[in-house]
């Protein structure tokens, strides 16, 4: 049966945010079992923001995205040791030369299982010392996921020579094509 025929009852859904939702979305969208993976806006006070209203830091909105994946293949538990490995979580409101608080590490657990998982993940990740300072990764509850405007979705497949996306996003993609190659797609 196809990814497509499947009953989408079947899927689960995570919400996370691990600096410019271009990195993530790029990351994630090459994963088996990641069946789709949507920028866009969550955490902050206003309803529908836009990218420009969100990058002045007044929404209160962090950059994300929200994955779409079956649990059958990949564990929502898998896609935290990955988010936590392939940004830093231990920059507080950045990543990088990207700074404000919608940059911010954050899980929005949308679910008490969610919740505890990213609890078990987060003190997994702290005692495995991979990061030599302290996790600074907000875990929040469920919020409403305004979808990123269209020519933000697949921005680092469609423009993979902009300077950015040359000098920041490409890095952190072969990082995790690298870490990650036997969860890679086909």
């Amino acid at each position: 049966m196809s990814e497509a025929s499947m009953s989408e009852a079947q899927f689960d859904k995570a919400l996370l945010g691990g600096g410019c939702f271009w990195c993530t979305e790029a990351i994630f969208s090459g994963l088996r079992g990641v069946l789709s993976v949507r920028p866009g806006y969550a955490g902050g006070r206003w309803e529908n923001p836009s990218y420009e209203q969100v990058c002045t830091g007044a929404t209160g909105h962090a950059e994300v995205v929200e994955i779409v994946f079956d649990p059958g293949q990949i564990s929502y538990e898998d896609l935290l040791r990955i988010f936590y490995t392939t940004h830093d979580p231990t920059q507080r409101n950045r990543q990088g030369n990207d700074i404000g608080t919608q940059y911010r590490s954050v899980i929005f657990a949308l679910d008490e299982g969610q919740g505890k998982s990213a609890q078990a993940v987060t003190q997994e990740i702290e005692r495995s010392g991979i990061w030599p300072d302290p996790l600074v990764t907000e875990i929040a509850g469920p919020a409403p996921f305004w979808e990123a405007e269209e020519k933000h979705h697949d921005y680092f497949a469609r423009n993979p020579e902009t300077a950015y996306c040359s000098a920041v996003v490409a890095p952190k993609v072969a990082k995790a094509r690298k870490m990650y190659r036997d969860r890679l797609k086909a």
